[in-house]
């Protein structure tokens, strides 16, 4: 719910009057910092409630990937023979994508299911609504440790080198975030409304992934087509990554320039959207 909050005094005690916002504006950014300890506490909590009541805990973040990477790798690397077009192993380069993926794809995934799976808590108490989908990012940023840490180890055990740009991941790793922020704040808002978006967006991810260069190379994509791929705000951002850490063909950085205008908009657009409708979450959820 937006509001506004007031204050008057009451003899001894102050009373606080909540305010239903009007109009189209940005969140109070100014109030999000004052709830900073709640965001802490629901972060810390998501947190808990993901690990605490499955048998491997923690180690789903570490089995995902690593699964994941071996039967790409079979399949992509050693049956269709992308591992000849590479210069470092096929199992690092598919891994270096999918940490970066499933950051983006888990923390838009969580988001944009924040609201309707904590309900509960919107009619008891007042906060800002954008710390739900902000404390949901906090399990993907706990999976990216992980799986950057089994990255790191996979390399030495390759004897991978790291690029001089490794420093420049952190630039794709914060553009992955803007990017999954800026669609889970709109998909968020919208899945209060409509439930057909909590179907929507593991088909959303699934398709993302295909147009995304994590399994697969882009020289096998035909050159006139390759703009289409670009039309991706995560195509530039996983090319990026890569680059950075292994020192593999750089992404255009024009196209990547759109993508973060096009992000910067979206995210934008998507906090007006989502602070015209907050007020709204209570009595449909």
């Amino acid at each position: 719910m937006s509001a506004k909050a007031t204050s008057e005094p009451d003899r001894l005690h102050y009373r606080t009057t909540i305010l239903p916002s009007s109009g189209w504006s940005l969140p109070d950014f100014h109030e999000l910092i004052r709830y900073r300890d709640l965001l802490k506490i629901l972060t810390a909590r998501n947190i808990s409630l993901i690990y605490r009541q499955s048998i491997l805990g923690v180690g789903w973040a570490i089995v995902r990937p690593l699964i994941t990477t071996i039967i790409f790798s079979l399949i992509f690397g050693h049956f269709a023979g992308f591992d000849q077009t590479q210069k470092v192993a096929y199992p690092i380069f598919i891994l270096t994508g999918l940490v970066l993926w499933n950051f983006f794809a888990s923390s838009l995934a969580n988001a944009s299911e924040s609201v309707v799976s904590q309900s509960h808590i919107l009619t008891k108490i007042y906060f800002p609504r954008l710390i739900l989908p902000l404390s949901a990012l906090g399990v993907a940023v706990v999976d990216f440790l992980i799986q950057f840490a089994i990255l790191v180890v996979l390399m030495v055990i390759y004897g991978a080198a790291v690029s001089i740009y490794a420093p420049v991941a952190i630039l794709f790793l914060i553009a992955a975030s803007l990017i999954s922020f800026s669609m889970s704040v709109w998909l968020t808002a919208l899945n209060v409304r409509f439930r057909d978006i909590k179907h929507t967006v593991p088909f959303l991810i699934q398709t993302l992934l295909y147009l995304t260069p994590v399994i697969y190379p882009v020289e096998i994509v035909p050159q006139r087509w390759q703009w289409l791929l670009h039309l991706n705000p995560m195509f530039s951002v996983v090319q990026g990554f890569r680059w950075s850490l292994l020192g593999t063909e750089p992404p255009n950085w024009t196209w990547f320039s759109l993508s973060m205008l096009l992000t910067a908009l979206l995210l934008l657009t998507g906090l007006v959207f989502f602070r015209r409708t907050e007020s709204t979450f209570a009595d449909i959820v």
